[in-house]
């Protein structure tokens, strides 16, 4: 059954431009007073949302369902992969984890689970005019294309076009679109109905002949080649970006502790932007040249990264931070770490079953089979700041003595640790920098006097406007709605 006013857009490679083009598309069709979803059949981070409904989603699609101006569900990505190892992930459906699977067996559980994105996607197209599908990674790798479920198995399956996207920043793009072609069998290739090339730089005319020799020998032309778009920041769906951006009026240092499981580190994209910040991440120690605050962020296995943490000397380098007057800020699973000692009697993240944590915190945290996931309102107890985030944790922490809180929740209930020597707080909230008031007591409390007032969602906002309008000068509505069978 073919699908109705859906189409999908695939990559070369991964980080070929897949996410923003996707959420380009979403804010393109809202202005133009479409409704319209986004959608990913199958993604594989650690970066993750909650939905409204108490739902875990890849991030990526939290932020294309902002572009499109709608409520995010957990419909919008079905099957949601978060790796704990090498080879093995946690495996979330319909916003709820179903366990842990290694790569073998997470494979032969794909004809199931294509049921389940199907359904999804089934729902999203009776809510909405349209739908733009993400793929992931590349359709091109032959090894995984049995079973396949997130790129053109997908497609296959729900009939739909599909256009193909290429990073010209990463050399051989013609390379790339041609070879990602002929590896396709018949059927998908008569699925692709354009080529999109991202990130140019220089004059257009320089780059016609090789669109017009693409478009010769594979009869499919290339829609639009978007140009690169300079200080243009949309979240990432996984990949850190370790590149500082160097603000005029920095006068606070932020670095933040990059472990192998790291999770939400979308949570510091704020402070990236802030004018009076300069943020960094560092693996170890020997990375870290100046440091205000220091922020030990998300875990996806904390006694893992916790074993980093050792392994790097981590523990050290906190102890003099702290002698030396610095800040120290821990979220989620760096929270857990401040503590005195983490369980995980049900192997939950780990095979070990107990760990000692590093005991700034009166705290202890057992890993517990059901996972937390809310969107979480609270009231900072310092200063009555009302502020948000949400929760996505598998541990229970509670105290060991008293230890002052941060924040009462709507329910009534408290959240949150302040040290007794006022140098460390830590939550479970993510997002919670993204509060502009409270930001600004954080930035004051770690050293900053007099901090600009920055309103990051008012910024994401203007981000997501700013990729559209360039995005729309080189591929027009028209276009769009004509590869989704929309009206004119």
């Amino acid at each position: 059954m073919k699908a109705k006013q859906t189409l999908m857009v695939q990559g070369t490679t991964s980080d070929a431009g897949k996410s923003i083009l996707v959420a380009a598309l979403c804010r393109i069709l809202s202005n133009h007073n479409v409704r319209v979803a986004p959608f990913k059949p199958q993604n594989m981070a650690l970066n993750s949302a909650v939905t409204k409904d108490g739902g875990e989603i890849g991030r990526a699609q939290a932020v294309q369902a902002e572009a499109a101006r709608v409520e995010a569900t957990v419909d919008m990505n079905p099957v949601l992969l978060k790796p704990n190892s090498d080879i093995g992930a946690q495996v979330i459906v319909h916003g709820k984890s179903i366990g842990n699977s290694d790569a073998v067996d997470y494979h032969q559980m794909k004809p199931k689970l294509l049921s389940a994105v199907l359904e999804s996607h089934h729902k999203l197209s009776n809510l909405y005019d349209a739908v733009i599908v993400e793929g992931a990674g590349s359709p091109a790798e032959i090894n995984l294309r049995d079973r396949d479920i997130a790129n053109m198995g997908f497609a296959e399956a729900a009939d739909c076009p599909v256009i193909i996207v290429a990073d010209i920043d990463k050399g051989g793009v013609f390379a790339h679109l041609v070879g990602t072609y002929e590896l396709l069998s018949e059927s998908e290739k008569a699925r692709i109905k354009g080529f999109v090339i991202n990130k140019f730089r220089g004059d257009i005319a320089l780059l016609k002949p090789g669109n017009d020799w693409l478009e010769q020998k594979l009869g499919i032309p290339v829609l639009a080649t978007i140009p690169y778009i300079p200080k243009l920041y949309i979240e990432p769906e996984d990949a850190i970006d370790f590149n500082q951006i160097i603000n005029a009026d920095t006068v606070l240092h932020v670095t933040v502790v990059v472990y192998p499981r790291i999770s939400n580190h979308t949570d510091f994209d704020v402070l990236r932007l802030h004018p009076n910040v300069e943020l960094s991440y560092a693996r170890t120690p020997n990375e870290v040249k100046k440091c205000d605050l220091l922020i030990l962020p998300g875990s996806k296995s904390v006694i893992s990264d916790f074993k980093f943490l050792e392994q790097e000397k981590w523990q050290d380098y906190i102890a003099k931070h702290l002698r030396y007057g610095g800040k120290v800020f821990g979220i989620c699973g760096g929270m857990q770490m401040l503590g005195q000692d983490i369980f995980d009697p049900s192997g939950i993240e780990s095979t070990l079953s107990e760990q000692k944590g590093l005991g700034y915190l009166p705290i202890k945290t057992t890993l517990m089979p059901i996972k937390t996931l809310s969107k979480t309102n609270a009231e900072c107890l310092k200063t009555a700041v009302p502020v948000s985030g949400y929760e996505i944790h598998a541990g229970v922490s509670e105290a060991t003595e008293h230890c002052e809180r941060l924040f009462k929740l709507t329910n009534g209930e408290f959240e949150g640790y302040r040290s007794a020597d006022k140098q460390i707080e830590a939550t479970y909230l993510h997002g919670i920098f993204d509060n502009s008031q409270y930001l600004s007591e954080i930035l004051t409390w770690a050293g900053l006097n007099d901090a600009q007032t920055f309103d990051y969602k008012k910024e994401r906002d203007a981000q997501i406007e700013k990729l559209a309008s360039e995005v729309e000068a080189v591929l027009s509505i028209e276009t769009i709605k004509d590869l989704l069978c929309l009206p004119r």
